[in-house]
């Protein structure tokens, strides 16, 4: 069996975005009728991100945090520009609400509050890696943290099905450069495989990949939106599992990854979908090649903990029973009891002791206060507030561990 992984993962974590300061949503906000790569380059908008991303470590490192990032603070939403700077993607503007599987949750709501879905960016060409989208990004923040602190850092990465699922079937590449996904996913499986060296090369070691798509599968609205169009959902998250898998098979033994699912967190605190792990709980804990999953459960809409028994012994869990997505301040006591409840279900389902089980364990909020550069519900303050809660929490569980 495997060995599990700690340092990263870390008890007290947060999952990446971070609120931005309002100077540098006004900036983004001018920049708005651009295309991503557009905006990436736009000097003006980089010295408002060197300005804020020099802050905003310096608070995680005041409030007790280790997998420090940059508040992902150079990204319009929380995957960045991964896809647009591949070579055979491009962004299209104003694009064909008939292009989209309209039942995939976020794709639904965007539609409901007349929303564009993001960038929406397409397949034209064979894909093939042509220059990292996070690698500057990394080494900006690895320079403004002590040196001993770089191998703790966390970046965080898009899913790599990100832009195959909202797509209907045909419609994520153009037939005649891709017979099949299979085809497809191989080039988006070598793509990463390259990115995740350049980054280890560059002294990363510790790496999240940000997937609502894969908590979607969890949501019975979605399943019958596929049942309806005759395709087997439980067949396509078969296939994303072996495009993980393939993402990631070349990664460096003493590279720590994690998934993070959560069911959406848009500008303004909206979520996408709803639905327990249960369906995708066995194949989500034992079929992905990770070590650590970060998964929401601040509300009722993710379920209970009964599907943690099905997580290994040797894989970890970062809890997210702490909202991003409002002020109010959860109760300690009953935040710990929840933890300790959790701790009960993968201790019974691998065979461990409560106090073993809890060794393989930490607390987040369940997602980011930031996905969208708009933000959450929430103040500064009420997100600093927020952190040191989760800061507070583990600690009271694990004393004196990181």
């Amino acid at each position: 069996m495997p060995a599990n992984k700690q340092r990263p993962p870390f008890r007290a974590e947060h999952l990446g975005s971070l609120l931005r300061p309002t100077e540098l949503i006004e900036k983004r906000l001018k920049l708005d009728d651009k295309k991503a790569l557009e905006i990436a380059k736009d000097d003006e908008l980089h010295a408002l991100e060197d300005s804020a991303i020099n802050d905003i470590v310096k608070l995680q490192l005041d409030l007790g945090y280790h997998a420090i990032n940059d508040g992902e603070y150079r990204r319009h939403q929380f995957w960045g520009t991964f896809f647009p700077n591949l070579e055979g993607f491009e962004e299209i503007m104003n694009p064909e609400w008939e292009m989209f599987r309209m039942y995939v949750p976020d794709t639904a709501a965007f539609t409901e509050t007349g929303h564009k879905p993001g960038e929406t960016i397409v397949c034209t060409g064979k894909i093939k890696h042509a220059g990292s989208a996070y690698l500057s990004d990394w080494n900006y923040l690895k320079k403004i943290v002590p040196a001993d602190k770089v191998k703790d850092l966390k970046i965080t990465l898009a899913a790599p099905e990100w832009y195959h699922l909202r797509y209907k079937k045909g419609r994520a590449y153009p037939k005649e450069v891709y017979a099949t996904d299979a085809e497809y996913f191989d080039d988006i499986a070598k793509a990463y495989q390259t990115e995740l060296q350049l980054l280890y090369d560059n002294g990363c070691r510790n790496v999240t990949i940000d997937d609502p798509n894969l908590a979607y599968f969890c949501d019975e609205k979605m399943i019958a939106g596929f049942k309806a169009d005759g395709e087997d959902a439980d067949a396509l998250l078969d296939s994303y599992i072996k495009l993980y898998n393939d993402c990631v098979s070349s990664r460096p033994s003493d590279m720590h990854l994690g998934i993070h699912l959560c069911r959406g967190n848009f500008a303004y605190s909206k979520h996408f979908s709803e639905g327990g792990y249960d369906r995708i709980a066995t194949k989500l804990f034992n079929d992905i090649d990770i070590d650590t999953y970060f998964l929401e459960y601040d509300t009722a809409r993710a379920g209970n903990f009964e599907p943690l028994k099905e997580l290994p012994p040797h894989k970890n869990i970062v809890l997210g029973v702490i909202t991003s997505k409002f002020p109010e301040l959860e109760d300690l006591e009953a935040t710990r009891n929840r933890v300790f409840q959790a701790a009960d279900i993968i201790a019974k389902g691998a065979g461990q002791t409560r106090e073993e089980a809890l060794k393989r364990i930490g607390v987040s909020p369940q997602c980011g206060f930031a996905s969208h550069h708009l933000g959450n519900a929430v103040t500064r303050e009420d997100m600093i507030a927020k952190l040191k809660l989760v800061r507070a929490l583990a600690d009271s569980i694990w004393p004196g561990e990181p």
